[in-house]
């Protein structure tokens, strides 16, 4: 069976139709090129710390905060997670489901170290309320977590500065 299509004439445009429709195009090509190219935003960050670099996964809102690096079964020698809190407040880490051991640094707003933990396996299903909490005992904006035994080789102290895009991970903050 053959098709049948029906044809819709075009109208001829008009002489100043002609001369509108390039100059159109060129103002919309000057108007999309002008416009900020999106580029997805980066989940990890590589963060300079004593003389090592680490490249540490972001946890940007409450729900990757709470997830952490639960589950993981390892943490590569130079990864971790990046915690990022919208205002500096007083925290505390457990070590929920996690299997394998983490230290911590909590860091206030302009990125000095306020504290850091050694942090100790527990019991996988040990409930939330018998967690041990590993408390930042000062106002903290940010928490680096890094593979168990790793912070007695960097030589850190309280008061030691970690270099951060701090405007721009705060600005990310949920």
């Amino acid at each position: 069976m053959a098709s049948t299509q029906t044809m819709t004439p075009h109208p001829t445009p008009t002489r100043s139709a002609r001369r509108v429709t390039p100059l159109f195009a060129l103002l919309l090509i000057g108007l999309i090129s002008c416009q900020p190219q999106s580029t997805p935003l980066s989940t990890r960050q590589h963060v300079r710390i004593a003389d090592r670099t680490f490249t540490l996964e972001l946890a940007l809102d409450p729900q990757a905060r709470f997830r952490g690096l639960s589950d993981r079964k390892e943490i590569a020698p130079d990864g971790g997670m990046l915690f990022v809190f919208p205002v500096p407040q007083k925290m505390g880490f457990v070590m929920r489901r996690c299997l394998v051991p983490i230290d911590i640094l909590f860091l206030d707003g302009g990125g000095r170290i306020v504290s850091t933990h050694a942090m100790q396996l527990e019991p996988y299903d040990t409930p939330e309320d018998k967690l041990t909490v590993y408390n930042s005992g000062y106002p903290a904006q940010f928490a680096i977590e890094i593979r168990g035994g790793t912070l007695g080789t960097l030589g850190l102290r309280n008061g030691d500065k970690i270099d951060l895009p701090l405007g721009a991970l705060k600005d990310r903050a949920r």
